[in-house]
């Protein structure tokens, strides 16, 4: 059996989504950082305009019309966006257009998205896994670590997950001016930051040649179901993402709801702003029943149950219909990643935990 596979997929361990319930199982599912708000009212009712001809001819292979109205919104170049199936689709074509074995590396601080390292592995392409340094509950990036691995790809995910901290911006600009290869700020989460956070680092797209933001519709927009991301850069280091892409990468119906959701900001930014004071209130409970609780610019707290019970928490969780997220790796073992739900989902869950401890 192994002797069908590349060496690098046979000895790789794959990557572990969070559990996924049924719909009709009546699970509350804090483990995968969906937005707990459904999405834009204008995006269901544009599902009504879904006519056969859209279904029966192929995509547009450019997303021309999505890629317009991102650069409407947020005020780019057209041909300085590209679509994908998720923006792990983007990650993807990313390692594979840029890294290669030994000498085309990728670099990314720890932890971060366990992704990075699956598709490194897949390609396969060497990785340099840098520590952030803690002090105390702030996360200090490893700039010097980083410059001087100077790799292919070097990824940062800002805000990062599961730690749920905004890397600084000037830490960015320094990476992106040191660097020979490229810089991919993942920006999965940036709604969640605050007012003008998403386009905090757009100048440095239009500064350097070598930066690539990511963005996707799974989380501010309540999208996750739909599979859409895009990626901002220069048309020079789109070019090669274009030539490794699948030809049709998104599906037609993706493309029509996400530029609906799209131009809906107003329906966003007020999700987001319920989903922000949740996230608030949320920290507030947690630490009065004794949780060590990371400031997060995310949907999600990283925090630390009392005593060493993170693992036995979140299975005793689980056995009562509630799912959040626990992860079996150094520096995360006595921890938990909470999803920030509505002020009703969010109060269930910490009433469930005070009876549990």
């Amino acid at each position: 059996m192994r002797n069908w596979f590349r060496p690098s997929v046979t000895s790789m361990e794959g990557y572990a989504p969070g559990e996924w319930p049924a719909l009709e199982a009546g699970v509350l599912k804090l483990n995968s950082n969906e937005n707990p708000y459904p999405p834009s009212p204008k995006v269901i009712a544009a599902l009504d305009h879904i006519g056969a001809e859209l279904l029966r001819r192929y995509p547009d292979p450019l997303a021309r019309d999505f890629c317009q109205k991102v650069s409407e919104t947020f005020g780019i170049p057209t041909d300085w966006v590209i679509a994908g199936n998720g923006s792990d689709d983007l990650l993807t074509l990313l390692v594979r257009a840029c890294s290669e074995g030994d000498v085309r590396s990728l670099a990314y601080p720890m932890p971060t998205y366990v992704l990075y390292r699956t598709l490194a592995e897949i390609q396969p392409a060497t990785v340099v896994e840098v520590p952030y340094q803690q002090k105390g509950t702030d996360w200090l990036l490893p700039i010097d670590q980083l410059l001087e691995a100077n790799a292919a790809v070097t990824l940062i995910a800002t805000p990062n997950s599961p730690s749920g901290h905004v890397v600084r911006r000037s830490d960015l600009r320094r990476l992106a001016a040191g660097l020979t290869g490229v810089l991919l700020i993942d920006e999965a989460y940036v709604d969640f930051v605050g007012k003008a956070a998403d386009r905090a680092n757009l100048d440095l797209v239009r500064e350097f040649a070598n930066v690539m933001l990511l963005r996707t519709l799974s989380k501010g927009y309540g999208l996750a179901g739909l599979r859409l991301g895009f990626g901002i850069a220069q048309p020079g280091l789109l070019a090669g993402l274009l030539k490794v892409k699948d030809s049709y990468n998104v599906d037609a119906i993706a493309l029509k709801l996400g530029e609906v959701a799209i131009a809906d900001q107003a329906y966003k930014t007020e999700t987001v702003q319920k989903v922000i004071a949740a996230r608030k209130q949320l920290a507030t409970e947690l630490r009065s029943l004794g949780f060590l609780v990371w400031p997060s610019s995310t949907n999600f707290l990283l925090v630390k149950p009392p005593k060493d019970i993170a693992r036995s928490l979140q299975a005793a969780l689980k056995a009562k219909g509630i799912m959040i997220r626990y992860f079996n790796q150094p520096e995360l073992d006595d921890k938990l990643r909470i999803t920030v739900g509505t002020p009703a989902q969010n109060a269930h869950m910490v009433q469930a935990i005070s009876r549990l401890l």
